[in-house]
């Protein structure tokens, strides 16, 4: 409940900048389940994704942080902000270590150890993470998400999300809406969030575990829409197993089409949608 509050009182408005791309709305038939990516797709980020707010950014975000627990940083907020992330490329370099190629952290671990490092700073380590997310990466609810979504469910299709993510990330859809995941009809089946697994987009871990799912459901992959901004994040590894695909080309902060990326080869999405409503003209 207080993450949902801070991210709550800390949010103001934001609104998608469009990208100039032109939308590409064949039709996806056949589809029986939709999932989604979060930030960008969903919600509107700030910095176009989780983790990627600039260096003065997170400085200024973090100074706030802290000064909201009462808490004075003992060096310059730049040189925190170094260790912050020297501690993040630590903890991938020692996940790379077991296998995982593209590994992700958990936050809460890396705060602890970031506040060890900045001269034991006594302070909650939760929620030190929070008050610097909310600051550093602002975030407001996609145009559209609500009534999207609450179509796809009167229409009986299963939605789930596949997302980079923390633990707070989850408390966004309350703080931002007034509704859980629960209540936005997500199924409690069909949630992976990367923190979880540790496993980070663009491995295609977690898009297998949902295909599984869904087959235990009598679902194929050639059923699922999967729906993000990032042509290697979202398009690719959902394509790898099986998944149709759109490319949510509505903000100019989230849009990701890497043209010059060698790992995309020949990928491309079944769909391209300005607006979450445009899904709904997909199906129709």
């Amino acid at each position: 409940m207080v993450t949902e509050q801070i991210f709550h009182q800390l949010s103001q408005p934001l609104e998608p900048i469009p990208t100039g791309v032109s939308p590409q709305l064949s039709p996806v038939v056949d589809i029986r389940a939709v999932l989604f990516d979060i930030y960008g797709t969903l919600i509107i980020s700030g910095c176009g994704d989780i983790g990627t707010s600039i260096e003065v950014q997170q400085a200024n975000a973090l100074e706030a942080a802290l000064a909201s627990l009462g808490i004075a940083l003992r060096s310059p907020a730049d040189a925190a902000i170094q260790t912050l992330q020297e501690t993040i490329a630590n903890h991938h370099t020692q996940l790379r270590k077991t296998g995982i190629t593209h590994p992700e952290i958990n936050i809460i671990e890396v705060w602890q150890e970031t506040c060890l490092k900045l001269g034991g700073l006594k302070v909650d380590p939760v929620r030190l993470a929070v008050e610097f997310e909310a600051r550093a990466n602002p975030v407001w609810p996609m145009p559209g998400l609500e009534p999207c979504l609450a179509e796809l469910a009167r229409r009986g299709l299963i939605l789930g999300l596949i997302s980079n993510a923390q633990f707070f990330t989850p408390s966004l859809f309350p703080a931002l809406t007034g509704k859980t995941v629960d209540e936005l009809g997500f199924a409690a089946d069909l949630r992976y969030y990367s923190y979880e697994h540790r496993y980070a987009k663009p491995s295609n871990r977690m898009y297998r575990l949902a295909s599984k799912r869904l087959a235990s459901q009598g679902i194929h992959p050639t059923e699922v829409l999967y729906i993000g901004n990032d042509m290697r994040n979202d398009v690719l590894p959902a394509t790898q197993v099986g998944f149709r695909t759109a490319l949510f080309a509505g903000d100019t902060r989230s849009l990701r089409l890497r043209q010059n990326d060698p790992s995309l080869g020949n990928t491309k999405p079944d769909a391209i949608i300005l607006d979450l409503l445009q899904i709904l003209d997909l199906m129709a």
